[in-house]
């Protein structure tokens, strides 16, 4: 503190002695000073009256946009406001100066202050690398040199570096060699001959050290490489190169011209010439080398008042297998000249200011300076016409006010550009720009990019993603444009919205709250409200309709057969089947949309896999040839059902076809069923005695009847003698009609006969019509039916289809189309109500319910067999005034 007071005496004893009376106050200080520090009682210096100070607005300016120093008014001591780094404020080579403005208003005066900043030892030494790596060959003779790039002291003065030093080696020296004041050239020179197979590698370290009090200094470590080919490294005919230059010079002006040789032949002689890595970019934006002459030229703007000289690294590299390098050094001083425009400067921006502002509303104040001298210091201001502002200047401080009406909504802020131009020859001028900002109120809600938003998400979505993001625009500036979102309460499907989606309120972002599934909502909407920051704050809303996209992620489901481990379904056709007979059909659906519910039908395992083919759309499986070519009396086939999703899932069912002679008795559910259940095993058991021997007594009974039967036909015209006594056998259809006109001519007069139908019929995508006729007779004394099918011939014979033998399993979800029918003796005297003990299936019901259609060949049982399950009598299933008619035709549509 007492040196700074010393220097500020003995600046205040020159002032006096030079008789300056222009106001203007030079200090010194150190750098690194802290805040508070004294620098020196301005008011006292300049002759100011302390008490009339807060009246006038004294006030300290200054050109750089960190103030670095303040007075306070208290005592009108000027003091350090903040540290100051003089390597980051000034040049390291020039002498560092800060000016000041002691601001005076009412009346306004404006003094000049100058503040040195004296350097202190506050850097270290340090090199531009922690590493070098040096390449020599063992070849090598005593007293080679091989340059180093010097360190950097930002410090000035004795606290830069003033020396240098080589830990100790054997093979190495270091030679320093000073120029251009205090810089240094830093060789490292050969002792001895090296040896490659006693010492591949020398590890250096190279301490640079500066003046100041205590020294401090930086090291690097040299590692050098000791190649074992006869290399030559190329060398410069000069260490370093000088040159001058006036800082005006255009691009393209030669600077030097490099010459470095290689002893080595061919390639490896050949030398490139290009900038060290050493060398600052910014060096190497002013300056190009040609890489073939070694010619160095000028390539930018250089101005003596940012450096007075710059320093270039070169290196010279040869073309060898292993390139070798050569260094030397280019210093370029800078010869000054009248080349420097006015410097605007802004001390005070009022910015933002408020629309209503009345005229002549100060918005900032600034000054001008220029460093040259003369006329050529001499510097007017300008603005750009048709804006509402204008300048008023007062000696060398000018004001920028308003000059008409402000409007935010029309313009909510100007770019006022402020020109400089001073009266040199040519003249030079500067610009600078000024930001003006019009405040706002808030009188803007926010707007959504779209009124309502429309999203599309699949479904199964992992609860908490991302799904899709809303946007809200506000026209108003800082707190009233800070747009944030948030949920309007309400519900989807009797549940809040809040349980589905959530919205990040900073950008919009809508997250799931949970998994999607399509199959249970398929749509959804709610709103989205964005308000602003503002007081009082404005919103506006939006409606999002989100949409659930449906994934492949159901199998086909059987219907029938229903697939099981357990239970196979058994399908019965005739021996006498021919081409393209329908044997059964598969049933399936898809609970997916779309192409994820298209299903088709292949075959999959099958015992005889060219007897029978499966088609692709509907699931019918019909015979490819005539079954009776085949000894093989049963057949398991596996139908696979794949949907077209993306990947395809897929189910299969497996069925077991029996082959019989003749089906005259509709086969009971028992035994239409394998099932594997430990339970019923003793019932199974009875079952098969139980048949066996009723079959056995059946047989015995016909052949006795067949005995008789020949032992009467003594030239009988009975069907059934012709068969036996070598009668001419004749047509079965023939035969079928002799037998009804004998029965009628035995039926007493006046009394018909008609035959009973059941026609089922195809409904909706049915693609044939089924018809099927029960046909009594008066002496029919048991369940005796005849069944047409259209387009197949019919009689009596083997050949004739008497049911489509499609016998649908019983069981779990599984659509069964039956119907089950019992005949009865009636006249048409007495029409009697239908039998109660006709029933249909509930599942038939289902199927007839829900569109299922019947298509195939429908089952149907007489009521002799005895079944264990309870169906639905016809009376409760159809009203009483609909009572059928022995001789009505019924259909029935699924």
């Amino acid at each position: 503190m007492s040196y700074c007071k010393g220097l500020l005496s003995r600046g205040l004893l020159i002032l006096v002695l030079l008789g300056l009376v222009t106001g203007q106050l030079r200090y010194s200080v150190r750098e690194e000073l802290n805040h508070g520090a004294f620098v020196g009682n301005v008011v006292s210096d300049l002759g100011l009256d302390l008490k009339q100070l807060p009246s006038r607005g004294f006030r300290i300016t200054s050109g750089n946009s960190k103030q670095y120093f303040d007075v306070n008014l208290g005592n009108g001591v000027l003091f350090v406001n903040r540290t100051i780094d003089r390597e980051t404020l000034c040049e390291p080579t020039t002498q560092c100066v800060i000016s000041l403005g002691a601001v005076i208003e009412n009346p306004v005066e404006v003094h000049n202050i100058e503040i040195e900043i004296l350097d202190i030892n506050d850097h270290a030494p340090k090199f531009p690398r922690n590493d070098y790596y040096l390449e020599i060959s063992e070849s090598a003779v005593p007293g080679a040199r091989f340059p180093v790039e010097s360190a950097q002291d930002p410090d000035i003065g004795t606290n830069s570096i003033q020396t240098y030093k080589l830990s100790d080696n054997d093979y190495f020296a270091l030679d320093l060699k000073t120029f251009n004041g205090n810089s240094k050239l830093i060789e490292i020179v050969l002792k001895k001959a090296l040896d490659r197979e006693q010492s591949a590698v020398h590890k250096l370290v190279l301490t640079a050290i500066d003046g100041g009090s205590p020294s401090k200094s930086g090291t690097a470590q040299i590692s050098i490489q000791v190649m074992d080919t006869n290399d030559n490294t190329p060398f410069f005919d000069k260490s370093t190169y000088k040159a001058s230059l006036l800082e005006n010079s255009p691009a393209g002006t030669l600077v030097v011209k490099l010459n470095a040789t290689d002893p080595d032949e061919g390639s490896n002689g050949e030398v490139t010439y290009l900038f060290s890595s050493y060398t600052p970019l910014k060096v190497r934006e002013l300056f190009s080398i040609e890489p073939r002459t070694g010619e160095v030229r000028v390539n930018g703007v250089l101005d003596y008042e940012k450096s007075s000289s710059y320093e270039l690294y070169i290196q010279a590299i040869d073309k060898g297998p292993v390139p070798m390098t050569g260094h030397c050094k280019v210093l370029v001083e800078m010869i000054d000249g009248n080349d420097n425009a006015p410097e605007i400067v802004v001390t005070s921006n009022y910015s933002p200011i408020a629309e209503n502002s009345q005229l002549d509303t100060v918005v900032a104040l600034m000054s001008v300076t220029d460093k040259d001298s003369g006329d050529n210091k001499l510097v007017s201001l300008t603005i750009q016409p048709n804006l509402p502002f204008k300048l008023n200047s007062f000696k060398n401080t000018y004001k920028l006010l308003t000059d008409g009406r402000l409007d935010r909504e029309k313009c909510s802020s100007y770019n006022i550009t402020i020109t400089a131009t001073d009266a040199g020859v040519p003249p030079l001028l500067s610009q600078k720009t000024l930001y003006v900002q019009i405040s706002d109120v808030n009188d803007n809600p926010p707007v959504f990019e779209e009124s309502s938003y429309s999203f599309y998400v699949q479904e199964n979505n992992a609860p908490g993603v991302s799904l899709f993001s809303v946007k809200a625009i506000d026209a108003d500036a800082n707190e009233n444009a800070f747009v944030s979102y948030l949920l309007l309460q309400g519900d989807v499907e009797g549940i809040p919205v809040s349980s589905y989606v959530s919205i990040k309120s900073d950008n919009g972002t809508i997250y799931a709250a949970q998994s999607f599934d399509y199959e249970k909502l398929r749509e959804f909407r709610f709103v989205v409200q964005a308000q602003d920051a503002g007081n009082p704050p404005l919103s506006s809303s939006a409606t999002v309709t989100v949409f659930v996209l449906d994934q492949n992620d159901h199998a086909p489901t059987i219907l029938y057969p229903a697939p099981s481990s357990s239970t196979r379904s058994i399908e019965m056709i005739p021996r006498a089947a021919g081409v393209d007979y329908l044997v059964t059909k598969i049933i399936a659906v898809d609970a997916d949309s779309g192409q994820n519910a298209w299903l088709c039908y292949s075959l999959g395992k099958a015992t005889d896999p060219k007897l029978f083919k499966v088609f692709l759309h509907t699931g019918e499986i019909r015979t490819t040839r005539k079954v009776a070519d085949d000894s093989i009396t049963s057949y398991n086939i596996t139908v696979i059902v794949k949907d077209n999703g993306e990947p395809p899932l897929s189910s299969s069912t497996t069925v077991s076809i029996a082959v019989v002679d003749r089906i005259s008795k509709i086969v009971p559910d028992s035994q239409r069923h394998v099932k594997n259940n430990t339970s019923y095993s003793e019932m199974t058991i009875y079952l098969i005695i139980a048949l066996c021997s009723i079959s056995f007594v059946f047989l015995l009974t016909l052949l006795i009847i067949f005995i008789l039967k020949c032992c009467k036909c003594n030239g009988s015209a009975d069907p059934c003698c012709a068969c036996c006594c070598g009668v001419p056998n004749q047509n079965p259809t023939e035969m079928y009609k002799q037998a009804n006109n004998n029965i009628e001519t035995r039926l007493p007069a006046g009394l018909q006969v008609q035959p009973h139908f059941i026609e089922v019929r195809g409904n909706g995508s049915l693609t044939k019509t089924y018809c099927y006729k029960a046909c009594m007779t008066a002496g029919s004394g048991s369940d005796t039916f005849m069944f047409y099918n259209t387009g197949i011939p019919v009689g009596t014979g083997p050949q004739a289809l008497i049911a489509d033998r499609n016998l649908k399993r019983l069981s779990g979800q599984s659509f069964q189309n039956l119907i089950i029918l019992k005949s009865e003796t009636t006249t048409p005297v007495e029409p009697k109500h239908p039998n109660p003990d006709w029933r249909y299936s509930a599942s038939l019901k289902a199927a007839m319910q829900g569109a299922v259609h019947m298509e195939g060949a429908a089952v149907l049982r007489g009521a002799a067999v005895g079944l264990e399950q309870q169906w639905p009598t016809v009376s409760s299933a159809t009203p009483d005034k609909n009572k059928m008619d022995s001789s009505t035709t019924k259909t029935v549509r699924g």
